[in-house]
């Protein structure tokens, strides 16, 4: 033993010296870079809320969280929650925070608003609807019993569940005579009849094979009862004025109009109206037609940019070498990057981004690559008609897909990803908007655009049909949100407009109305993307920070508006209850 004594010892040295230079370095950090004394309510609020959701929803069968439409009680503790955490925010000495701490003030602030407002107005429908629910009072109150493990009566359970169960079948025949339904109405409906039919399930899971009497009495009743549910959810849905266009695209949508699009952009702290936007979309347009004439004139073909663009498109790579370009635009973006010292890209964050196909399927709404933590690829497979394969070849032609890689991988997408688990995580989850997801990537294809990395005109065809194509996605989508125009006039606008293969068009606006996307989410791109170009030009602009501090600062700060990212970035003292006023856009 008195052999191993020392070694011993020098193990516990050099363990010491390590944990004493890893202490050393933390007390050298700065505390603030990395969090404010806001975080902790942040964190608390959310987890407060996951808290009353878990156990005044439908608990799971085993482990995990069921998403489910709330119930007023339900809403009624959220409300509590919410109020809470304005009284704590209010006893918090505003004046004494930093600029950071102010932003994330200001944001969870206004983030707990909001979500009292949609509380309350759910509770409002809720109530306005009640009449289409009747039998709801008693799914509820079986689960109320349920949560703590309350001992039931078998034979009542049973004859409750088939009195719902006729309430069921009575609210299925009265919808006959109901000519149609607001589709808002409809989709609310139904998400309420989920998760009744989740809470019913998650009941019945607790008791059967457990309770003898329960376990005589209720499974026929039970699943009688689901069925009839999922019936009426059907009827439900039958009876929405939902709208499928019949104008030649046969896509779904239903537009917001002009005060709820406004009120949105409003809440992304976004200071300029619907109508400001078309104007900026119109200006940014007007800039991309100079350009693209200038490169056509390059080329030969005059003032015929489309026919340049039609060359351009024919530059496509032979099948299965897809893979092989992206590689190489990726290289080509990363190079340029270094060599004009514009950002430090973290070596493992260069080592593990991925590539995967995208699915066929996906590729009839998604015609062109995505990224992430990884590329998906959106390329021809065997299974495509040739029509179909030419349109996905030409639409990711070399040209078209030089600032795009960059876009979804490094500096992109796949960093965002990477950066955003590392730094001020808290704001990624709390704070999410588009106008940073998508702006940031956006940025850089204007920044490297204007910086020289498409080197020949062809190149900057390429570069400039994704321009132009964020300009029309913020033309289209608040025409059509504002009831202007139909999907179809929105894939005509494409396809005459922008240059898009007809079924890439078709992909594009079907994924914007039909998806799960936000109405704001496609005017996001190029909006976020020239909010952060201002921002950009304000600070390295002037020389007051280089490429490399600025880029590094924004991409630690995580998701925000950009109004608030501005704030940091400048170090603004803001009022407590702000309200968006930044005019980012010269429009002279």
């Amino acid at each position: 033993m008195r052999n191993k004594r020392p070694k011993v010892k020098r193990f516990i040295g050099t363990s010491m010296l390590c944990m004493t230079a890893i202490i050393t370095n933390a007390q050298d950090m700065d505390l603030y870079e990395h969090t404010t004394p806001i975080e902790p309510y942040i964190i608390q609020y959310r987890n407060d809320l996951q808290a009353v959701n878990y156990f005044y929803g439908p608990m799971p069968k085993g482990w995990g969280f069921q998403q489910a439409a709330p119930s007023p009680e339900q809403i009624g503790r959220l409300i509590a929650v919410d109020n809470d955490y304005l009284a704590k925010l209010k006893k918090i000495d505003y004046k004494r925070l930093n600029t950071n701490g102010q932003v994330d003030y200001i944001l969870l602030n206004q983030k707990i608003k909001r979500h009292q407002d949609e509380l309350n107005e759910s509770l409002q429908t809720y109530h306005r609807l009640e009449q289409y629910i009747p039998f709801a009072t008693n799914i509820l109150e079986f689960e109320q019993k349920r949560r703590r493990g309350t001992s039931v009566d078998g034979k009542q359970i049973a004859t409750d569940l088939e009195k719902v169960k006729e309430s069921v079948e009575k609210e299925i025949h009265n919808l006959h005579s109901r000519s149609s339904i607001n589709v808002n109405d409809v989709g609310y409906l139904t998400g309420i009849v989920e998760s009744l039919q989740k809470r019913l399930e998650s009941s019945f899971d607790f008791y059967n094979g457990y309770d003898p009497s329960f376990t005589w009495w209720v499974p026929q009743s039970y699943e009688a009862l689901d069925e009839k549910l999922t019936a009426y959810k059907a009827a439900l849905q039958a009876k929405s004025d939902w709208k499928i266009f019949e104008d030649g695209s046969y896509i779904g949508g239903q537009p917001i109009g002009r005060e709820a699009l406004n009120k949105k952009l409003k809440e992304e702290m976004i200071a300029y109206n619907a109508d400001e936007l078309l104007r900026i979309a119109d200006k940014e347009w007007a800039w991309c037609v100079a350009e693209l004439l200038k490169a056509s004139r390059e080329m030969g073909f005059g003032d015929d940019w489309k026919a340049a663009q039609e060359k351009v498109k024919n530059t496509y790579v032979p099948e299965g070498k897809q893979p092989d370009l992206i590689n190489e635009l990726y290289d080509r973006a990363q190079n340029f990057i270094k060599n004009h010292e514009l950002m430090d890209i973290p070596p493992l964050a260069d080592e593990t981004w991925g590539m995967i196909m995208m699915t066929p399927e996906r590729q009839l709404v998604n015609p062109f690559f995505t990224g992430g933590r990884e590329i998906s690829i959106s390329y021809p497979t065997n299974t495509m008609t040739y029509d179909q394969k030419m349109m996905s070849m030409r639409g990711n032609n070399p040209h078209f897909s030089l600032g795009t890689v960059a876009h979804e991988l490094n500096p992109g997408h796949h960093l965002q990803y990477f950066m955003n688990k590392r730094h001020k995580p808290y704001r990624e989850q709390n704070f999410n908007t588009p106008f940073w997801t998508e702006g940031w990537t956006l940025y850089w294809e204007l920044l490297m655009y204007r910086m020289g990395f498409a080197k020949t005109p062809e190149e900057r065809i390429g570069m400039l049909f994704w321009r132009m194509h964020r300009c029309a996605r913020i033309t289209f989508s608040i025409k059509f949100h504002l009831g202007e125009w139909t999907p179809q006039q929105c894939i005509d606008y494409l396809v005459d407009q922008v240059g898009h293969e007809p079924a890439n068009a078709h992909g594009e606006v079907k994924r914007s109305f039909e998806g799960a996307y936000d109405p704001l989410y496609q005017l996001a791109y190029m909006i976020g993307g020239l909010q952060l170009l201002s921002i950009s030009d304000e600070l390295v602009g002037v020389n007051k920070m280089s490429y490399k501090e600025f880029h590094d600062r924004v991409i630690k700060e995580n998701y925000m508006p950009m109004e608030m990212l501005r704030a940091i970035m400048t170090d603004q003292q803001l009022k407590a209850e702000h309200q968006t006023t930044w005019k980012f856009y010269n429009f002279d």
